[in-house]
């Protein structure tokens, strides 16, 4: 796996220079550099926008006493899509915008959790008697006056 990052963290960076020089090439370098800097900006609104509505259904689910999973998945592969996106280059752009396509990030949420990549078990939250039962604790108790010489009244 390391390995696997390290040749990902050396390889990226000369995948997006060739291809800003390319592409520098034939449209030339400012318009390069504003093609750039407008997906980024699209990638962080299209982010805003996706990932309001990401948090909306994460609350749906915990109101409803569910586990979000697959929202919380989703949610985690939108904030790698922003760090995609907003590494300046072209091939990582592409990676980005195609984290944003609602229905391939909720397959790859599943996925993940198919292929075990992402475990989460248990009951997430305890709803209605059950929740106010546990935090129930019954006994008795007697008030008992006790001399204290260090604290006087």
């Amino acid at each position: 796996m390391f390995r696997l990052l390290l040749l990902l963290f050396m390889a990226i960076p000369v995948v997006e220079i060739y291809l800003l020089v390319q592409v520098g090439e034939r449209i030339g370098a400012l318009p390069t550099v504003g093609l750039v800097i407008f997906t980024a900006v699209l990638g962080v609104w299209l982010l805003r926008r996706q990932g309001l509505a990401t948090l909306t259904q994460v609350q749906l689910a915990m109101a409803q006493g569910q586990l979000p999973a697959i929202p919380l998945l989703e949610g985690l592969l939108l904030l790698v899509a922003g760090a995609l996106l907003l590494t300046p280059g072209f091939f990582t752009d592409t990676f980005g915008f195609l984290l944003m396509i609602p229905p391939l990030r909720r397959a790859l949420a599943r996925a993940a959790l198919q292929q075990g990549w992402w475990r989460m078990s248990g009951q997430f939250r305890q709803t209605g008697d059950e929740a106010a039962a546990s935090r129930t604790i019954e006994g008795e108790f007697t008030r008992t006056e006790e001399k204290n010489d260090r604290f006087p009244r």
